[in-house]
């Protein structure tokens, strides 16, 4: 009877610890949540999901690693504006540093195969070189003639002088590749970094639409448009400049111009062919930094813009909605400070400040 008995205990523990070992292996579910490349990814990255709109099904990628005039605030501000208000899924890709805190003017960066799917890249970088993998799929993104959206300092967005297979996206790019002259700004934009015109942080610009452009869809309700970057020496190639900048002698809209500068381009269309790719659409303006977009009607023309990039012209309306999604109180655009500590996901929601924190002197 005790051997019955032994061996229908034994049975009873192998049965319990089969049945345990098996209810805590985890589920094919949970093993893709939990590991590869997508959580990586995530951590580079803030999405601002849309719901109903003209946008709906439709993506935006917005690249932010500036080093001055604070893109990690000006790209989330625009972001949420084009998601809540006209339903485009908005992803907006920072550089991290070591720690995972958003870096701004770094080049560690990942997560760009979302071009993939994209139906417009909005891009604000400075003198960026990203890995091998990231840039590849803007290579191919550009290839397949994807509109694009620049910024600023995105006429020089890159600087690679040490990956060969790269080199030609820099810059001042003066090698074999005779089409690339000047690089990605040049080729796709339509100007590379030449020098600042007038003195930046103060004088500030008053933006004319230029004569000849106003009916243009990325002009449609657009007016007034003042804003406190300094001008951009700048004389786009293949280009039609819809945009004229006005050197003013101070920091306020009422400061009296500076009669010794004349109107050089500051914001222009163009149609780009990078080499083996398809035609596609850019639109550039010199300014773009983060007080900048405090101007409703320079936040107005970034959003026609964008609408104009994607051929969605008759959906640019002249009273369409541009306010402000979220608090937002711009950091003085400077090089030695920015708001540290930040993560993508301290931006996500519509309610988060766009940035939180205290601003920080760079080390």
């Amino acid at each position: 009877m005790k051997t019955i008995w032994s061996l229908m205990l034994c049975f009873s523990i192998f049965s319990y610890l089969s049945i345990s070992s098996v209810s805590a292996k985890p589920t094919p579910g949970a093993i893709k949540a939990t590991a590869g490349t997508e959580d990586d990814q995530n951590k580079y990255r803030v999405v601002y999901k849309g719901g109903k709109g003209p946008g709906a099904g439709k993506n935006i990628v917005f690249i932010a690693t500036d080093h001055e005039y604070r893109g990690e605030e000006t790209l989330p501000a625009l972001a949420r504006i084009l998601a809540k208000r006209y339903g485009f899924t908005c992803t907006v890709i920072y550089a991290l540093d070591e720690n995972g805190y958003i870096f701004p003017g770094g080049s560690n960066l990942k997560g760009l195969k979302v071009l993939e799917n994209t139906d417009l890249l909005f891009i604000f970088t400075r003198f960026a070189h990203f890995a091998d993998e990231e840039m590849q799929y803007i290579d191919n993104y550009l290839k397949r003639g994807g509109p694009v959206v620049g910024l600023r300092t995105s006429t020089h967005a890159f600087d690679i002088k040490s990956d060969p297979k790269w080199e030609h996206y820099g810059w001042n790019y003066k090698g074999p590749k005779s089409e690339w002259k000047g690089g990605f700004g040049e080729l796709v934009l339509g100007e590379t970094w030449v020098s600042h015109y007038g003195t930046n942080h103060k004088q500030s610009s008053k933006i004319i639409i230029e004569e000849n452009q106003k009916e243009h869809p990325i002009m449609r309700g657009v007016k007034d448009m003042w804003v406190q970057s300094g001008g951009y020496t700048a004389y786009p190639k293949e280009a039609t400049v819809i945009g004229r900048g006005q050197v003013l002698n101070g920091m306020t809209a009422d400061a009296k111009p500076d009669k010794t500068k004349e109107l050089l381009p500051v914001a222009w269309v163009k149609n780009y062919t990078v080499p083996s790719g398809k035609s596609g659409r850019s639109f550039t303006t010199t300014h773009g930094a983060s007080e900048d977009i405090l101007n409703e009607g320079f936040r107005r023309m970034l959003v026609n813009a964008m609408f104009w990039g994607m051929g969605m012209e008759k959906e640019i309306k002249a009273n369409n909605n541009v306010d402000f999604v979220g608090p937002y109180k711009p950091t003085t655009f400077n090089f030695t400070g920015y708001k540290a500590n930040v993560k993508p996901s301290d931006l996500a929601g519509w309610d988060s400040l766009i940035m939180p924190g205290e601003v920080v002197k760079k080390k």
